[in-house]
């Protein structure tokens, strides 16, 4: 043990003198650490964020959209009173063109499709500008629906009122709006613009309410939204046509499944299809939160795999400056030896130098690391996963124990003869 300290003591010694070199060696190990834990949490607050949004769409929530894409439009009565026809003639056949909002009222078949609870048709208004007494905005999403949309996407009204089921028939332009766009057109906190006419691409409607805050998901900001009766935004922005996509609320999360069976099912017999050449895709949340942590997950080990190669250069430059100390002392090593001196005690000497490097560089990266986590990047909350600095700091470790073990071993090699005559 007395000759582990006394290794020690020397290794101490040679970091001290030269201090200036010793602290630009563990800025290689500091920068390796650092980046690793900070994109780690980048990688894992950005999955963290996506898989927060999806969710919030709900773990019985479905969505069908046409493979064909979708114009907007009218279709026919199904449960949601006021739309016309909306089908082409193929030969022997009347076939619906792509998805209706028939085809959403003959989702609520409570024989063919029992595990479904709440169906909502979309259209979607692209480049809509919404202005008010001189100020103006441009909506993010403006989408008109039913008002069973609001329910199966947890949308509630903090100021004013929800449309309703009348609105829609009566095909009223009524409107609901999000925090950001009240705020952007009436100041303040957006309450002024309750029960004001708005103009949305020059068209008016009604703010009958403000929606509750979903803040900002990544870089998206949830409450830059508009959303009216379906058939107000028909009359107004999107023309008519079939609609975008059909939000679908499966009874709970359970039935999900069978759902979407019972979707599939009912969709491919109104539209002459089977599952080979269907024209329409049905997935839910579950799916897009799969395929999204697969994503986010990947790219976290990219960023991982980036940041190590930090540290790995930073390794390399541990062991140039170890073999350029081994250079500097090689009388010292050779006076070492000649006084008894055992191939032991040169090694532990330098291995541990080698380590002290490591260490401190991991230690600082370390801290660097949690305090830069604790900052949002480019649009990211990161979130500092514990494994990540345990392995970080553990492999700033053994770099300098790797890095470190050719030096010390060529320094316990020289013959004291040599190192003695070396100049």
């Amino acid at each position: 043990m007395s000759r582990f300290a006394e290794a020690a003591r020397f290794a101490v010694r040679g970091v001290l003198g030269n201090k200036m070199r010793s602290a630009l060696t563990t800025l290689g190990i500091l920068i390796g650490v650092a980046a690793v834990i900070i994109l780690v949490s980048v990688g894992t607050g950005s999955s963290a964020a996506v898989s927060e949004q999806i969710s919030s769409l709900g773990s019985n929530t479905l969505t069908v959209s046409s493979s064909q894409g979708g114009g907007g439009g009218r279709g026919g009565g199904g449960g949601f009173p006021g739309m016309g026809g909306g089908s082409v003639d193929s030969g022997s056949q009347t076939r619906l063109a792509e998805l209706t909002v028939d085809d959403a009222g003959a989702l609520l078949d409570d024989e063919l499709a029992p595990d479904v609870k709440a169906v909502a048709p979309t259209v979607s208004a692209s480049s809509v500008t919404a202005t008010y007494t001189g100020a103006s905005h441009d909506v993010s999403s403006f989408t008109g629906t039913t008002p069973s949309y609001l329910a199966i996407n947890d949308w509630t009204v903090s100021a004013g009122s929800a449309f309703v089921d009348a609105d829609y028939t009566d095909r009223e332009r009524v409107a609901l709006v999000g925090v950001t766009v009240a705020e952007e057109l009436a100041g303040g906190d957006g309450s002024d613009l309750l029960d004001e006419t708005v103009q949305f691409n020059g068209v008016e409607y009604s703010v009958i309410g403000i929606l509750s805050s979903k803040g900002t998901s990544g870089n998206q900001d949830q409450d830059d939204v508009v959303i009216a009766p379906l058939t107000a935004v028909q009359d107004t922005l999107t023309g008519y046509g079939s609609v975008d996509a059909i939000t679908v609320q499966a009874t709970s999360a359970e039935t999900v499944d069978a759902a979407q069976a019972e979707i599939e099912d009912i969709l491919n017999s109104r539209h002459k299809t089977t599952s080979d050449d269907a024209d329409f895709s049905v997935s839910n949340a579950s799916s897009f939160l799969e395929a999204a942590t697969s994503t986010t997950d990947t790219l976290t080990v990219l960023l991982g795999a980036v940041a190590a190669i930090s540290l790995l250069v930073g390794g390399i430059g541990v062991m140039n400056i170890m073999l350029v100390t081994v250079t500097e002392r090689t009388r010292e090593i050779g006076i070492r030896k000649a006084i008894g001196a055992q191939k032991f005690d040169i090694v532990s000497q330098f291995l541990v130098e080698a380590v002290l490097l490591s260490v401190f560089g991991g230690l600082m990266g370390v801290l660097i690391g949690v305090v830069g986590s604790q900052f949002t990047i480019v649009g990211v909350e990161p979130v500092i996963e514990p494994y990540s600095v345990v392995l970080a700091f553990g492999v700033s470790v053994l770099i300098g124990l790797f890095f470190g073990l050719y030096p010390a071993n060529r320094a316990a090699s020289l013959r004291p003869i040599d190192a003695l005559r070396y100049e």
